[in-house]
């Protein structure tokens, strides 16, 4: 009996996966992959059956897995970005822990990561931010009270926001309950994938910015005034590459 594999396929761009994910594709006899969301240039060449999870529901998912895994074979369990935040892969886990099937989690470059590297900014700031908050709007899936996104706000740290473009009146009506009207917001869409885009507005105009641009999903919601970084010099040094006290 083999272990099941969750990889993370990286947000998009087939070079951002690790070398073990790789070779765990490439080793495969069984990937189950997130649909559209995984680039299916990273599949080319495999030899494994694939499944495409987009139309299946949890219990096939599962039980692919543990039926393979029980005939020996291994089992890559392929979701984007990062496979440890928003991938829903407990509910997997805790099914195949039932089982007595065991995994292994392959981590992957995260979109939020992506993200900030293609705006070009450092998401912590020596005096500005040293806090990065990840997390969405409530809708359809609860989010805690506590975790709402103007009690978040409270912070004024450095925000990310997944899965919540088609929440953007929601999302600005909360955050400026805590945020600056000007506080500057990047809009990121489909980070490293040819489609990409990338747009920057004032809080205050980011519904209708998203809706102008026909942005629905697959996008990221950037908030903090490390993005002022984008624009203008800040001036701020951290202390480690501060002068040597004498």
């Amino acid at each position: 009996m083999n272990k099941v594999y969750f990889v993370g396929a990286g947000p998009g761009d087939p070079d951002l996966i690790t070398l073990k994910g790789i070779k765990l594709i490439k080793e495969a006899d069984v990937i189950i992959y997130a649909g559209s969301l995984v680039n299916k240039q990273l599949l080319v060449g495999t030899k494994a059956q694939l499944y495409d999870s987009s139309q299946m529901e949890l219990e096939e998912i599962v039980r692919i897995m543990v039926d393979s895994s029980r005939k020996g074979k291994k089992v890559v369990r392929l979701h984007s970005g990062d496979p440890t935040i928003y991938s829903a892969i407990g509910e997997q886990i805790e099914r195949l822990r039932e089982e007595r099937i065991d995994y292994e989690i392959v981590p992957g470059v995260s979109s939020v990561f992506a993200g900030s590297a293609k705006i070009g900014i450092e998401l912590t700031l020596p005096e500005i931010s040293q806090t990065v908050i990840l997390t969405r709007a409530k809708g359809k899936t609860i989010v805690p009270e506590k975790e709402s996104l103007s009690q978040l706000g409270q912070h004024n740290a450095t925000m990310v926001i997944f899965l919540s473009a088609s929440l953007a009146e929601k999302v600005q009506e909360e955050l400026l309950v805590s945020y600056s009207p000007h506080t500057p917001v990047a809009i990121v869409e489909k980070v490293s994938w040819p489609e990409e885009r990338i747009i920057f507005c004032d809080l205050k105009d980011l519904a209708h910015v998203i809706k102008q641009k026909g942005i629905k999903k697959t996008t990221l919601i950037y908030v903090g005034k490390v993005l002022e970084a984008k624009t203008r010099k800040i001036n701020k040094r951290s202390k480690l590459y501060g002068k040597k006290e004498e």
